[in-house]
């Protein structure tokens, strides 16, 4: 219980300046919660952490601010948010310790700070420059989607794809990771599903911690890296007179690490430009608050607008955003009809004709495995794709069926 007589011990806390108000972020970033207070509750919230009773907070702020603050209300909300370890003598639990612990912790701001400076910016952007110029120059060299079958073996050419898209996918979550701790923010790496895909993401939610110029850093971490594998590509082919198959791995790693960039044009599955966006708008809830608008429309703006109780430049910004996510479907269905169809198309045809004709009379065993290894990679995919989704949305999963078997009581109920 709190009263007046109450003296929290907080756990450390961040504080800085909001991004558009006068206000100030108040969070823990070990466990990724962080609220918005105006100056004076932000002051309040530093007295109780130098161990002064709500009665003598509320006494001070009253003296120094001239305002009538409810700390009780104040010190209750500092202990729902976990920024309180103890009530007193009373021990708060704390869902940190649940909380799976940063990736890489060894890692430090002055490991990778280098990386995002001005010398290691100028070299990306010398590469960068250095291959659209080839391009523009060599139009053969810019990636398509013949270059992904480097092979005429299938199999061969998907395993190799998948372990290169996998390899590049390490090093972009890895780079957000580093971007993160540039700042001292931990990070964490792990497996999650949006619609039908498979991701890997990286939960960098303590970068609230820090200004939103320097949030940009982290979000534009990964691209960075996709970017510049891609120019290297270009590069390495163009010049360093290497062998055929050489070169046709480079344009099989540059297709696969393009498309990947242009999925992140699919804002609509909070990829990494959703985020750029979210913040360009400075719009704090933009996924939910777009599909919710995005519902009213198709009901033909029947029941209330839902960003009716939004500021009107954060309205201005869902709505933004609904033009947004129809530009991302706009390109996410070009690069399926450019690059995702003719791979997948002939992928499935290959793989299924040479696994038949491989097995038949005279067949030719080398094909039927190659054919069988893209089915086993397809497959391998899919089954962690099912995993994931499972494990992460197991309680809704259950909720669901203990709803249905609630209502069935219920029907059968008086």
């Amino acid at each position: 219980m709190i009263h007046q007589d109450t003296v929290l011990r907080l756990h450390p806390l961040v504080f800085r300046d909001g991004d558009d108000s006068d206000d100030v972020v108040v969070g823990r970033p070990e466990l990724g919660e962080f609220v918005e207070l105006p100056r004076v509750g932000a002051a309040a919230v530093r007295l109780l952490g130098d161990g002064l009773s709500v009665r003598a907070v509320e006494e001070r702020i009253g003296r120094e601010h001239d305002v009538d603050l409810d700390v009780e209300e104040l010190a209750e909300a500092l202990v729902e948010l976990s920024f309180a370890a103890a009530v007193g003598d009373t021990a708060v639990p704390d869902p940190a310790g649940d909380r799976p612990g940063s990736h890489l912790p060894w890692l430090r701001a002055a490991h990778v700070r280098w990386l995002f400076g001005r010398t290691a910016t100028a070299v990306w952007c010398v590469v960068a420059l250095a291959a659209v110029a080839t391009c523009l120059r060599r139009p053969d060299l810019v990636p398509a989607a013949a270059d992904f079958y480097w092979t005429p073996y299938v199999g061969l050419a998907v395993l190799v794809g998948t372990v290169m898209f996998s390899a590049n996918l390490s090093v972009h979550e890895l780079m957000h990771l580093a971007a993160a701790r540039s700042y001292g923010a931990p990070a964490r790496i792990g497996f999650s599903t949006r619609l039908h895909y498979l991701v890997v993401q990286t939960d960098v939610t303590a970068i609230w911690a820090v200004s939103r110029r320097e949030r940009y850093r982290v979000y534009l971490a990964g691209l960075r890296w996709d970017s510049f594998v891609v120019s290297l590509c270009v590069l390495l082919a163009a010049y360093a007179a290497l062998p055929d198959l050489g070169v046709r791995l480079l344009g099989a790693l540059a297709v696969t690490v393009l498309l990947s960039m242009i999925a992140q044009a699919q804002v609509y599955v909070r990829t990494d430009l959703y985020y750029v966006l979210m913040e360009w708008l400075r719009a704090r809830n933009l996924y939910q608050d777009g599909i919710a608008y995005v519902r009213y429309l198709l009901r033909r703006r029947r029941g209330i607008d839902p960003l009716a109780d939004l500021p009107v430049r954060e309205r201005v910004g869902v709505r933004l955003y609904a033009v947004a996510m129809a530009f991302g479907c706009t390109v996410a269905l070009t690069s399926f009809a450019l690059f995702g169809l003719p791979i997948l198309v002939q992928g499935i045809v290959g793989a299924f004709g040479g696994l038949v004709s491989g097995l038949g009379p005279g067949g030719n065993l080398l094909r039927a495995l190659d054919s069988a290894l893209v089915i086993l990679v397809e497959g391998t995919l899919q089954a962690l794709f099912v995993v994931t989704f499972v494990r992460r949305h197991r309680s809704r999963l259950v909720l669901k069926r203990g709803a249905r078997a609630l209502g069935h009581v219920g029907d059968a109920a008086p």
